[in-house]
Order: structure tokens, then C-alpha cells, then sequence
């Protein structure tokens, strides 16, 4: 009988999986090695854990202590965490997209007394700052001829292999493996478990306390709000672990279930990894669904003719089907029958490429747009949408498995309070929990607080920032705008991304981007007209489609000028924009636009790890162009 009701730390969810659920020998981690997966067992994710903590003990990291990661996800990150929680150190994961002064920041910041390291690149990367981060004693490269890189360092610290790390945990572990056990013991629920930094549109990024109690409690209630998933899932990983979201919900849910986890060899190898590791659960971005959502469309609607109609008839049928189900009723024969046919013609082809055993995919890290979730709907593929931020554990609300209400980001989940509070008074318009949820309740918008289990700790080594945005009640202020519709949590924006035009007009950017977005010409949009008369955007185009459509080579997009100015893709792009406008209040509208030949990147600094655009730095970097853009343009009617 699995009890998780019982475990409060980190390192007993995975111990209580082979006292529990599943044999030693049982998988657990799953990795593409070659052309062949390699499946890993508890046993064995459990024995590389204990070595590790024997080597950590023999150098002397305390409980405590920062340890420090730079790697893609991969079974050496389970065991290194692994290791390291059970002696009571502190996860510190870095996202390896970021700059060096970045990364040299954050473990200056944390005192980090070591650092795994996944790659040649980002080994090289460490070595430049290695000896500017006097507490880093060792560097741990995960992969074999690092020699080449380091023999002619002059680096403060050790540098030793993963592998040989282990080997000399391994023999150090006779000594060790009572105190591995006592440390384990001592580890309580209010400690620190993860510190992890916020990717920061704005401002130094901060480093998030997060305990064993915040982490454990979080998986306790999102697996109570969400009954359906069972110990024999297979969950397949592609999102950042360096991130909550991922961490807690795959990692932290699979250590607490005992489901496997398979780890994809990376985004542009997901959609192959999804075929042949044919998963029942992920998690995933916005991003991901809305690129599906057009590649679907485009391959359903190009070729014309009968195969189109087909295409367009069976979304008209899952349409219809799905609103009757959620209604509440039951679908009449002749609608059965249609949805029959549309799921053999149209529905189980595209849930063929997914590996056709998804049970549902959770969406975090940003809203998804409405007509997204409702196209999977049609499908018949379950989203699940949820919402936090890493200050929240993340969950603080996730969709219900059974009750789905589209554009929104579920039911506030046990244990917390979720109340929405008036951005200019300062008065709570409403306070809901899990037990008052009604189903047909709405109130007003406004910046969204949190109180409970799921709320971190504060941020490290600021006192002053954590006073900031958890009040004398214990309030958490998200700095998200957002409301209760239907009782559901739904939200609007981020306070500091609304713009407030030359008129007054408050304006969030996401809801009137994710509009303009349901054209599939268009890659992402970037609002403008803070203090402006009105909207304008910076656009990028998707990349394949602007090929096919204009028969451009890859060297159209390696051109030095940052923005296209070819008219004939300036109005291809404006018809759309036309087409869209009329879903928007008339002051929401874009009147102009500028075409970036390519998207922001984290490397270039314009978007966060979590792909946030960095607004104040955008707006400023592209001023210049701006700036022309609207002393230029004359405003569309």
C-alpha cells in the first residue's frame, strides 16, 4: 500500500516506492543510448545515490550545503539530487542556457561547495570562473575525456568524473552507510530542499528557498486533485529539471508513484522520442501545443480538396462531441457514430505521432490560448492546465481531470487559499480554497495571493525582497492579474507587463498576443504602446511556413538586418493581422508592425530560460527601430 500521506521529505518519496509499489529491480529511468533505450532500476538509481552521498560525506559537505548542477535532464541529475537530499544538501540547479556571468552570479550567491556539469561546452564555460567562486571544492563533469579540457586548467578546486566519483563513493560507502541513514533521518520538512533562481525579466535573479514540506505537500495535492495517474505511467521528460515545473511535476510525481521516466534526447528530437517511447503522461509548454495545434492544421487543410473537407468535418464532429460530454449529457447515436468515423479517419492518425497512449499532458509555465485546449479537446486529447510560479512549489491550481473549462487554469488545489485582490485599493475582491469551489462562481479581476503549504520560504540572503511580496498575513503576492470564472482560477497577465496607452487604456499584452497568434504565419508577437497613442508589435513570422509561402533559402534568415522589409511578406503578414483585429477592443488593435527576420533568444538576452520576454530590455534594445516604426507609419483605420 503506497501511503505518501505519511512522507514529508524529499528522500523518502523514492525509498517508500521499493518498500511500497514496485521491486528493486523494477525501472525507473529510461535513456536513448544510441540507436537502443537503456532502462535503469530503482536498485540502481538508489545504489549510484548512496555513493554519492559517501563521496559528499568524505569531503565534507554538511547538511546544508549548496550543490550546485549545470546539465540537461538525464539519469545522472536523479542521481546526484538523489545523493545529495538524503544528507540533507540543497539542490541548486542551473539553467545551462545561461551566460557565464550569470552562472558565476548564482554560485557566488549560494556559496556552491560543488557542481555537476553536463557537457564540453558548458565545462568550458565553469573553467573560465571556477576560480572566482571561493567555496566551489569540486567540479564534477558527467561525461567520460574531460581530461582534454581540464589538464591544462589552473582551477582552485577538484575536478573528478561522475564516473569516478561514484567508484570512490562506492568504496568509501562501508564507513558511510549508517550516517547516510542518520543524515536521511534528519532531514525535516521545513528544511531547504531546492534553491532555485528566477529567471528574471526584470531586475538579478533570486534564489528561491523551496523545503521538502513545500515539494512534498505540492505532489500530496496535485495527485489528489488529479486521481487518475497510476504507478505503472510512463512520463516522458523534455522540460528543464533546473525548472520547478518539470521537477515537481514529473520528477517529484514519479518518485512519489513510482512511474518511469524516459528522458528525451531533445527538443528537436521530441516528436521521434514521443513515437518510440509512446508515453501516457507529459508535461509541457504552451509553446509545444500551439506548434502541434498548426502543424495539425496545416497537414489537415493543405492539400485541398476531399482530404480537407474530411479534415475540417472531423474537428466539426469533436466539436460537437466534446461540448456534449461536458454538459454533462450523453452523445445520441448518430453523433457516436460520426465521432466513430472521425476518430479512425482524422483523430487516431495525429494521436499515432504522440506514441498514441497519452492519457493527457499537463500545460504549465504560461496560458494557454483558449483555441489550443479546445482543439486538443476536439481531438479527444485531455489538457490538463495548471498554474504557479516558482515561489509557489509551482502548483497552485491545476485543471481537474473530469471537469475541463477552457481558458482557464483549474481548481485551487487542498490546502492553500487563492484570493484576488484589487490592484489600486488593495481590498480583497474574493478568497477561495479547494472546498469552496462552485462551479458556476465568477468575481472580478485582480493581482492574485496565495497563502499556504505551497508558498516558498523567501528568497536567499533577501530579507528585504521576501518582505516584499509575502505580507505581515503570510500573503504571497504573484504580481499576476487573473480571476475566478466558473471556479476556476483564470488569468490575465503579469501587473508588470500592462501597458497604459497616451489615453489612459490599460492593456495586457498576453490575452491580445494569443489572439493574433491563432494565425499560423505568425511565430510569436511582442506588444508596444506603453504611452503611445496606440498599439504597435514586433513580429516574427514562423519560419517554415514563410519558406513555402515565398520559396526562401536558409540563407534569407542568416542576412545580417535584424527586420524584414520585403513588402510582399509585410502585407502576406497584415491580412492576418486584419483578420484578427475584430476579436480585440478597437484600442487593442495593432496599427502598424515591424518584422524580425528571427526569434529572441536567452543567448541574446531578449526572453528568460522559461521563454519570457524580457519587455524593459526588448523595448529598449529595439528602441531605434521603434521609435522609426512610429514616426513613419501611418495609423490603419
Amino acid at each position: 500500500m503506497n501511503n505518501i500521506s505519511e512522507l514529508t521529505t524529499v528522500p523518502q518519496l523514492l525509498r517508500n516506492v521499493v518498500q511500497t509499489i514496485h521491486s528493486p529491480e523494477d525501472t525507473f529511468l529510461i535513456r536513448k543510448v544510441k540507436e537502443n533505450w537503456e532502462e535503469i532500476s530503482f536498485k540502481t538509481t538508489l545504489e549510484n545515490a548512496d555513493a554519492i552521498s559517501a563521496y559528499f560525506l568524505e569531503i565534507g559537505i554538511n547538511k546544508g550545503d549548496r550543490i550546485a548542477f549545470i546539465i540537461d535532464n538525464c539519469p545522472e541529475y536523479v542521481y546526484y539530487d538523489q545523493g545529495l537530499q538524503q544528507i540533507g544538501a540543497i539542490n541548486t540547479s542551473i539553467y545551462p542556457t545561461l551566460s557565464e556571468a550569470e552562472i558565476e552570479y548564482i554560485l557566488l550567491d549560494a556559496g556552491a561547495k560543488t557542481i555537476l556539469v553536463g557537457t564540453p561546452f558548458l565545462l568550458k564555460k565553469i573553467l573560465k570562473i571556477a576560480n572566482h567562486c571561493p567555496d566551489l571544492i569540486r567540479i564534477i563533469p558527467a561525461f567520460e575525456d574531460f581530461n582534454k579540457i581540464t589538464s591544462n586548467s589552473k582551477i582552485n578546486a577538484g575536478i573528478i568524473g561522475l564516473s569516478d566519483l561514484i567508484k570512490e563513493g562506492n568504496n568509501a560507502l562501508p564507513k558511510y552507510a549508517d550516517e547516510i541513514n542518520k543524515r536521511r533521518s534528519l532531514v525535516h520538512s521545513s528544511d531547504i530542499s531546492g534553491l532555485i533562481y528566477t529567471s528574471g525579466t526584470t531586475g538579478t535573479p533570486k534564489g528561491v528557498m523551496l523545503t521538502h514540506a513545500n515539494f512534498v505537500e505540492n505532489v500530496k495535492v496535485c495527485l489528489q486533485q488529479i486521481p487518475v495517474i497510476g504507478n505503472h505511467e510512463t512520463f516522458l521528460s523534455f522540460l528543464p529539471l533546473s525548472h520547478v515545473f518539470e521537477r515537481t511535476a514529473t520528477y517529484h510525481v514519479c518518485c512519489t508513484m513510482g512511474c518511469k521516466i524516459a528522458f528525451a534526447q531533445s527538443l528537436e528530437l521530441l516528436a521521434k522520442n514521443m513515437g518510440e517511447v509512446k508515453p501516457t503522461v507529459m508535461s509541457c509548454v504552451p509553446r509545444l501545443l500551439e506548434k502541434i495545434h498548426d502543424k495539425a492544421i496545416k497537414g489537415g487543410t493543405a492539400a485541398g480538396g476531399t482530404k480537407a473537407k474530411i479534415f475540417t468535418w472531423a474537428l466539426a464532429i469533436g466539436k460537437e462531441y466534446r461540448e456534449i460530454k461536458e454538459a454533462g449529457k450523453k452523445p445520441g447515436f448518430i453523433i457516436s457514430a460520426q465521432h466513430s468515423i472521425a476518430e479512425k479517419l482524422v483523430f487516431s492518425k495525429i494521436k499515432e505521432k504522440t506514441g498514441g497512449r497519452l492519457k493527457f499532458m499537463i500545460s504549465g509555465g504560461a496560458a494557454l490560448p483558449k483555441n489550443v485546449g479546445e482543439f486538443f479537446g476536439d481531438l479527444g486529447i485531455k489538457i490538463l492546465e495548471g498554474f504557479g510560479l516558482t515561489e509557489t512549489s509551482p502548483v497552485m491550481s491545476v485543471t481537474e481531470y473530469h471537469r475541463q473549462v477552457y481558458g482557464t487554469v483549474g481548481r485551487v488545489i487542498p490546502g492553500i487559499e487563492v484570493g484576488i485582490q484589487d490592484v489600486e485599493t488593495k481590498k480583497f475582491i474574493n478568497i477561495q480554497t479547494h472546498d469552496t469551489f462552485n462551479e458556476d462562481f465568477v468575481c472580478e479581476e485582480g493581482e492574485i495571493c496565495v497563502r499556504g503549504h505551497c508558498v516558498m520560504k523567501g528568497y536567499w540572503n533577501k530579507p528585504e525582497e521576501t518582505a516584499e511580496v509575502i505580507d505581515t498575513d503570510d500573503w504571497f503576492h504573484t504580481g499576476d492579474v487573473g480571476r475566478f470564472y466558473k471556479g476556476n482560477l483564470q488569468i490575465t497577465d503579469r501587473i508588470k507587463n500592462m501597458l497604459v496607452n497616451a489615453f489612459g487604456k490599460n492593456i495586457y499584452p498576453t490575452p491580445v498576443e494569443n489572439t493574433y497568434l491563432k494565425s499560423p504565419k505568425i511565430e510569436s508577437i511582442f506588444l508596444i504602446g506603453d504611452k503611445r497613442e496606440y498599439v504597435t508589435a514586433i513580429i516574427t513570422p514562423s519560419r517554415e511556413t514563410l519558406q513555402e509561402t515565398f520559396s526562401l533559402e536558409d540563407a534569407f534568415f542568416e542576412m545580417p538586418d535584424l527586420f524584414i522589409e520585403d513588402e510582399n511578406i509585410i502585407n502576406w503578414l497584415a491580412d492576418d493581422i486584419k483578420k484578427f483585429s475584430p476579436e480585440l477592443a478597437k484600442f487593442e488593435r495593432i496599427k502598424h508592425f515591424i518584422v524580425k527576420r528571427n526569434p529572441f533568444t536567452i543567448e541574446e538576452g531578449d526572453i528568460t530560460p522559461t521563454m519570457k520576454p524580457k519587455r524593459k530590455v526588448i523595448e529598449k534594445k529595439y528602441l531605434t527601430y521603434i521609435d522609426e516604426m512610429y514616426n513613419t507609419a501611418v495609423e490603419a483605420d
